[in-house]
């Protein structure tokens, strides 16, 4: 049997790149949940991590799938205990992300995916300055002020400041490093798009080294 050469080596570390912390993020409403499902469906090879909160279940999420719905109370001890990879009041509600979830993931070179607000995929950038961040938008700011409100699950008094937190949001995608557009219709578009970004970070002669 030949033996592997130096260089033959060097290309095998090239082939095996390190696993992506991919965290796919934007405003309210634009369509992160529909996204990250179609994705399962499809069966991408990525691990999916599921946020947690402690806002009240809506009649059409499942538990493990959309959020893991905890009480106040837990949601605080965790914090306590130092269980979340970040965690922030997003419109008076917690969210946060299970640490332990990620770090095995990454262990067993499993590429991972986050969908999480703006402020929790700047707080990742800081945490993680290898993570991948992917900025999901409407086509149109009138397009997403559409989407919020047809959802109907917010008072008028909420829906002023959902539009307004949005505006806010819009002002940090220079910091993220793609952008995707979620077109009303054309949602295996957007999904397809992310994939082909993955595959272009994998292809990179200097990968990004996730360390948490």
């Amino acid at each position: 049997m030949a033996k592997v050469t130096g260089f033959e080596k060097e290309l095998i570390s090239y082939f095996e790149s390190p696993p992506l912390l991919i965290v796919l993020s934007g405003p309210s409403g634009v369509g992160k949940d529909s996204v990250r499902k179609r994705m399962e469906e499809l069966g991408c090879p990525v691990h999916f991590v599921v946020t947690a909160t402690d806002r009240p279940r809506r009649e059409e999420e499942i538990e493990g799938v959309d959020y893991h719905f905890l009480s106040t109370e837990e949601f605080e001890r965790m914090i306590e205990e130092g269980e979340f990879l970040e965690h922030a009041i997003v419109y008076g509600q917690y969210k946060g992300i299970p640490k332990e979830s990620v770090r095995q993931a990454l262990a067993r070179g499993e590429d991972v995916l986050l969908r999480i607000d703006v402020q929790g995929a700047r707080t990742i950038r800081e945490m993680a300055p290898e993570a991948l961040l992917i900025f999901l938008s409407a086509s149109s700011m009138r397009e997403l002020i559409r989407r919020l409100r047809e959802r109907k699950t917010e008072r008028a008094e909420e829906m002023m400041e959902r539009v307004a937190t949005v505006q806010r949001e819009m002002r940090y995608l220079p910091e993220f490093d793609y952008v995707v557009i979620n077109r009303e219709g054309r949602l295996d578009e957007a999904v397809e798009e992310i994939m082909a970004i993955i595959r272009a970070e994998k292809c990179r002669v200097h990968p990004r080294r996730v360390s948490i």
